[in-house]
């Protein structure tokens, strides 16, 4: 019966706050502004972070960028956390309701690209921050920074933390930060992500577990005597073909995809080594080890078959994002309440030229001032929040800061996330973390609704194991 009752208590504390808005004390409105104070330290943060381009693990400029404001601001600032060089935490404030932050801030290979609506790669082959995560860590110290002013203004008990989390594109850091129990004690955690359009639905995601799979042969002149050797890439090559006569009778929802890493030296040489990466994806974590599981029977047949002998390394596993719904529903309304924004007359002029450059079907510019409807979604992309999410009651929303229509990991969004038309999605992304952060302050209730519906969701036998096992973070993954 107490159960019920706080349940109940719970939500229509959320129905109360996302109705008109919640009857909010005088230290309770200035959040938005003290968010407006630090607006400008924030997009120069961004700036500066999407000019290093640092990709996963090797982000050592980006995080120590981040870190600053936080230091200079009195946050008790811990580097190095599970093993990760550039992974921190940054705590502020005392006792409970602890809030935690995702910060995000590694770049993507290969898409180096200047702010401009063409494409022109500021250097060729270097990264670019094509998912616009200069912008997530930059509004998520931005909202930091405004909830540790608020805390001291308003006399309240609590603790904000910021957590730089490395290497989000396919290095999984945040589970090791998970696995590590750095995330025990908190009672909620925020995070973001930079999009086309505005959203606070909410949305799953993809399981998703990889592995860099190596074929070894011997080599031999592929011309005068092919006889003595083994072909690696025949292996890979066989391994593919097998793995792709799979994907008839997988589940339509799955998701396989590889690149070959390694194909061999030269034509006359047979190869002795070969190299392929596999990602495979599934909303379901059990779907997931299972599909994985048949992919490495593919490369061990293709090993026997070819004469080879295969390795293989697990190399990041996700598990899916689990909704909160009574998280969702607060950050929904939040995000109503706080609105969208329009582009000024330079940025429509910038978006157009970018439009020119995208096919099929496009919103309208000004859909950057609508909020989308909210709904719960299946998304087919992956991301290390999910293992977050199984521990921590955990919510997360986008905001437009591409042109709308611009698909994540182009340089059509690298252009627009080293404009203004970036900073503006960002600076709502840092006003709806910290009003969020507030709500939970104030309505501790909601947090009590928000562990229940985890619970429930978790099931009573659950427990968390993590997709890539005792593995160390694979700091040189992207070497």
């Amino acid at each position: 019966m107490v159960k019920n009752l706080t349940a109940w208590t719970g939500r229509l504390a959320v129905l109360l706050l996302t109705a008109a808005g919640a009857c909010w004390t005088h230290a309770d409105q200035d959040i938005g502004a003290l968010v407006d104070a630090r607006l400008d330290t924030g997009t120069a943060l961004a700036d500066r972070i999407w000019g290093f381009a640092e990709m996963g693990y090797l982000e050592v400029r980006s995080s120590a960028a981040l870190q600053v404001p936080l230091a200079e601001r009195g946050f008790r600032v811990e580097t190095g956390i599970a093993d990760i060089p550039t992974a921190f935490v940054a705590r502020y404030g005392r006792g409970a309701p602890v809030i935690g932050i995702l910060a995000e801030f590694d770049a993507l290979p290969g898409l180096s690209q200047a702010a401009v609506p063409r494409r022109q790669p500021l250097e060729p082959g270097a990264p670019g921050h094509a998912c616009g995560h200069h912008l997530l860590g930059a509004a998520s110290v931005t909202a930091g920074l405004a909830v540790a002013d608020w805390l001291d203004a308003s006399g309240r008990s609590g603790t904000v933390r910021v957590y730089g989390t490395p290497a989000e594109e396919g290095g999984s850091g945040k589970v090791y930060l998970t696995r590590a129990g750095l995330f025990d004690d908190v009672d909620v955690v925020l995070h973001w992500h930079p999009g086309d359009r505005n959203s606070a639905a909410a949305a799953s995601s993809t399981a998703n577990q990889s592995g860099r799979f190596t074929f070894h042969g011997i080599a031999a002149h592929a011309a005068s005597a092919p006889e003595r050797g083994r072909s690696a890439l025949d292996g890979v090559e066989a391994m593919n073909f097998m793995v792709n006569l799979m994907r008839e009778h997988v589940p339509s929802d799955a998701r396989i995809h590889y690149v070959i890493t390694n194909g061999g030296d030269a034509p006359n040489i047979v190869p002795e080594t070969a190299q392929v990466y596999y990602y495979v994806r599934h909303p379901q974590t059990d779907e997931v080890v299972g599909l994985f599981e048949r992919v490495v029977h593919a490369a061990e047949a293709a090993a026997l078959g070819t004469g080879t002998t295969m390795t293989y390394e697990v190399m990041h596993g996700n598990y899916p994002l689990l909704p909160n719904e009574t998280l969702a529903r607060l950050v929904d309304g939040n995000l109503r309440s706080l609105g969208g924004f329009l582009y000024d007359d330079r940025e429509r002029a910038f978006a157009r030229q970018v439009r020119e450059t995208l096919s099929g079907e496009l919103p309208a510019i000004d859909s950057t001032n609508e909020i989308r409807p909210f709904a719960i979604t299946q998304g087919m992309g992956s991301t290390d929040v999910g293992d977050v999410s199984w521990n921590v009651p955990t919510v997360g929303f986008y905001t437009a800061t591409w042109v709308p229509g611009t698909p994540a990991h182009s340089w059509q969004a690298v252009a627009a996330g080293g404009t203004s038309i970036g900073h503006k999605g960002m600076s709502l992304a840092a006003q709806l973390l910290a009003k969020t952060a507030a709500d939970l302050y104030v309505n501790p209730e909601i947090i009590v609704e928000a562990k229940t519906e985890l619970e429930e969701k978790q099931g009573p036998d659950w427990h968390y194991q993590a997709l890539l096992g005792d593995r160390q973070p694979p700091l040189d993954y992207r070497l």
